[in-house]
Order: structure tokens, then sequence, then C-alpha cells
């Protein structure tokens, strides 16, 4: 199971180890680029991302930590999630935390996707990742209604950890594990 950002880390290792049981994306991510970068990043900034220094960025992007709390957060904690120096750093690492080009079609265990309503970090992700998916999957979706609309559905953890176990058991004990 992973969880948020290891809501696509978790689906990427099943795509690659064949002799899991099942996978949970609690919630999915099917391209962190898309999520971090607004979209997938084109070759100059690609480029720019990696680059040993780009002066012009690290100050765009110090100038919109400073004003705005929600991106100062998401950064601050990318950085110590990847262990990377710089918000630019981060966001470089970020290039290759996807699904995408076919790796979500080469999952073969049941999937669990799990989606909060309203999570402002990964909107959309979730859906993109169960579009994908070719084998035996399941759209876990909760609301504002349960208290479990917010990222990784930290405001009904009880709840979202119980629909987990519940679909878990109920695949595995179909799957004979």
């Amino acid at each position: 199971m992973g969880v948020s950002l290891g809501g696509v880390l978790a689906p990427r290792a099943a795509a690659f180890e064949h002799r899991l049981a099942a996978v949970i994306a609690n919630d999915g991510v099917y391209d962190a680029r898309v999520a971090f970068l607004n979209g997938v990043p084109d070759e100059d900034t690609v480029r720019r991302l990696r680059a040993e220094s780009d002066p012009e960025l690290d100050e765009t992007l110090t100038t919109a930590m400073a004003s705005n709390e929600s991106m100062r957060w998401a950064l601050n904690h990318g950085m110590f999630v990847t262990a990377t120096r710089t918000p630019r750093q981060f966001l470089a690492s970020m290039i290759d935390y996807h699904v995408a080009d076919g790796i979500a079609e080469r999952i073969t265990c049941p999937t669990l996707v799990c989606k909060a309503e309203s999570d402002l970090f990964f909107a959309g992700q979730p859906e993109a990742l169960y579009e994908h998916l070719t084998c035996p999957k399941t759209l876990l979706e909760f609301t504002a209604a349960e208290g479990a609309d917010a990222h990784c559905h930290v405001g009904a953890q009880r709840l979202a950890f119980t629909r987990i176990c519940d679909w878990l058991d109920d695949t595995l004990e179909v799957a004979g594990a």
C-alpha cells in the first residue's frame, strides 16, 4: 500500500513485481508530473529543473513559497520526503514519478485505487490511474459526507482503513491467498 505520493510508488512497484497479491493506492496517482509540474514538462523545463544552477527559477520558486502557504508546505514536505535540498531538485525528482507510458497497464494483481472527493494535491489522478489499469480494479471513493474527502482521508482514517481492509479481505479471499 502506498499513501499520498506512495499512491504512485506502490502501483509502479506492482508494475514490475508480479508476485504481489494486491496493491492499494491511497490515494491513486497516475502522474506526479501533472500534480507538481502542471503537466508533463517540456524539454526546456526538464533541462532547467535538472540543471546544476538556475538562479532565476530558484528565485521564482522561493517567491512562490513565500506568497503561497500550500506551495510552501508542499515543496518543503516534498524535499523532506525525497531527501532533496532545494525546491528545484524536488520538482526535478517528480519528473520520474508516474505510471504513464504503459507502466500502469503492466500491473497484473488486483488494484484498489482510493479517491478523496476534495483532494487538493492529486485531483483527477485516481481516475487517471484507474482508467489505465487493465488488471482487476476497484475505485473506492471517499466523500465529504463521510468526513473523508481530504487528501488521504485524514478526517476519517478509521473509516478509510476499515473500507480498505474490507476490500483487501474480500480480494485475498477470492484469490485464495
